[in-house]
């Protein structure tokens, strides 16, 4: 498979993935009164914020596949493995935003969004692996530990939730914040060759 087809594969999946999540926000039911839009507020909230993470994860995984040589078949379980997280934020962000950031779905989002996390380092280490000895991301990333420090983050954002969701999502908007400005240390290393 060339990197170009897993590529649009990808690309596909993440766009089904925004469009369910957007296919959740539902309008009110009258049109005479922008006080029912109130009750939108979280549902929309939660929209936005897995709408930067779902673009984040487009814009770096995007990165990954051009820092890389080819496509394994290790490469390719591993982009399932992310796709398959990724696939669950719409399910976790209505499950939140139906609830006003109720503790136990709010942990749930959190799981998800860790479990992302290390399945998107399992890709990275998936494509460094593939090609040991001429390894450009390896050389830009190096042990990545933007990408374990956000892993952590979320797993103290899951147990802040039972005490305080409200910081839970500070916290998610941390680590979302981190990765907004587009990494560029892959970018320079393949500039260097």
């Amino acid at each position: 498979m060339t990197k170009s087809r897993l590529e649009a594969f990808s690309d596909g999946v993440i766009a089904i993935i925004i469009t369910i999540m957007v296919l959740e926000l539902r309008a009110p039911e009258h049109a005479d009164r922008f006080s029912d839009l109130r009750s939108l507020v979280p549902k929309f909230l939660c929209y936005v914020l897995s709408f930067v993470y779902v673009g984040i994860y487009w814009v770096n995984h995007h990165h990954l596949l051009h820092a890389s040589r080819g496509i394994s078949g290790g490469i390719l379980w591993a982009n399932l493995h992310l796709l398959f997280w990724l696939s669950l934020v719409p399910f976790v962000t209505a499950w939140m935003g139906e609830n006003g950031f109720a503790s136990e779905p709010t942990a749930a989002y959190g799981a998800v969004l860790m479990l992302a996390g290390a399945a998107y380092l399992v890709l990275e280490w998936s494509i460094n692996a593939a090609y040991p000895g001429d390894a450009p991301l390896a050389r830009a990333v190096g042990r990545d530990r933007k990408a374990m420090l956000s892993v952590a983050l979320y797993a103290v954002a899951i147990g802040a939730a039972f005490f305080s969701p409200w910081a839970s999502g500070g916290l998610y908007a941390v680590v979302a914040a981190m990765w907004l400005v587009p990494d560029r240390r892959i970018e320079r290393a393949l500039a260097k060759g």
